[in-house]
């Protein structure tokens, strides 16, 4: 498997660019953190300037550590910084990682910007990096995520109890999926003709 943290990767579609994350991104992210709505799922709250701010610092950490390469998601028309995405538990000798921390702002929500999201990370991960497993996880509670990764054709794996603690200290079931690469061609074209009906 190629280095996966290689600097200044990035994907291009038809409406978003996917643009390794840094440090000129970071008042565009900031902007497209703040609706508090983002956060409600996750384990904190980064629409806080001091939490988001923490946030930025430890994934820039985690990128010269080589462990995750983090993602800005960018706005063709206009440039807009609007979200960001990650590759993360990057297991080279496996194979496999997780596609997570994928939020957007609201104004995109139900768009076809997260299936051109996908398909882009997607590509990148079977047929350029030669990925056998990907997986994706969402809060147990988060109805509106899971049916996302859901239209994805994504496997449903079952819940991990108590797999992450919040700030407020309460746990996090998650629940998790997996793509791996003998049904990448299948989803591919699903993916594919979801972007072609927008």
């Amino acid at each position: 498997m190629q280095n996966l943290v290689s600097p200044l990767l990035t994907l291009k579609g038809s409406i978003i660019n996917l643009e390794t994350l840094q440090a000129h991104h970071l008042p565009g992210l900031e902007v497209a953190a703040r609706p508090k709505e983002i956060w409600k799922h996750y384990a904190l709250d980064a629409s806080k300037p001091t939490t988001f701010q923490r946030a930025f610092q430890r994934a820039s950490m985690e990128m010269e550590a080589g462990k995750e390469h983090c993602f800005v998601i960018v706005d063709r028309a206009d440039q807009r910084v609007i979200g960001s995405t990650r590759f993360l538990n990057i297991e080279p000798a496996h194979r496999k990682l997780e596609i997570g921390w994928t939020w957007l702002h609201p104004d995109y929500w139900g768009t076809a910007v997260n299936f051109e999201c996908k398909l882009l990370l997607l590509t990148h991960c079977f047929e350029q990096l030669n990925i056998a497993r990907v997986q994706v996880k969402t809060d147990e509670l988060n109805t509106r995520s899971r049916r996302a990764i859901e239209k994805l054709d994504a496997t449903y794996e079952g819940i991990l109890r108590n797999d992450m603690v919040r700030e407020d200290g309460s746990h996090r079931n998650s629940a998790y999926y997996s793509i791996i690469i003998q049904e990448w061609p299948g989803i591919k074209e699903l993916l594919v003709q979801n972007l072609s009906s927008f």
